[in-house]
């Protein structure tokens, strides 16, 4: 018989090891290790031009959620390199559900490898965050 392959499984077997390091997201406002003083300087000040801009304000989460997904494989493709989310503060004492669940999305296994540095758009505005995202290589 051709194309036959012949599987065995090993119990206790360590799982398989990528060929690269998964990088886990930076956090909101921390600088990452791999981002040089000039890029998060100029991040964390506002000084890069802004490729795209995604508003979140009036979504569901779970909608919010795929647009935001959408709008991050977008990016990718088309080589942006800073974008904008816009969560909106939210009206709830903690801030809205879109607001606190965004952080959660960004350390995704496959949003995580495009994200190299995260800051609040603005001091006084926590309802947005800045992404600078790593370059197509």
């Amino acid at each position: 018989m051709t194309g036959m392959v012949t599987v065995r499984l090993v119990r206790g077997a360590p799982p398989a090891q990528a060929a690269s390091p998964v990088r886990p997201a930076p956090h909101v406002g921390v600088r990452a290790p791999g981002l040089d003083d000039t890029q998060w300087r100029r991040l964390s000040r506002g000084q890069f031009r802004v490729d795209a801009r995604l508003d979140l304000h009036g979504y569901i989460v779970q909608e919010a959620f795929e647009e935001f997904h959408r709008f991050m494989q977008r990016s990718r493709v088309m080589g942006w390199r800073c974008v904008e989310i816009v969560t909106g503060l939210g009206s709830g004492a903690r801030g809205g559900s879109i607001r606190r669940e965004l952080p959660h999305w960004l350390h995704r296994a496959d949003i995580a490898p495009m994200v190299l540095g995260v800051v609040h758009s603005h001091q006084g505005n926590r309802g947005a965050l800045r992404l600078l995202l790593r370059k197509k290589r």
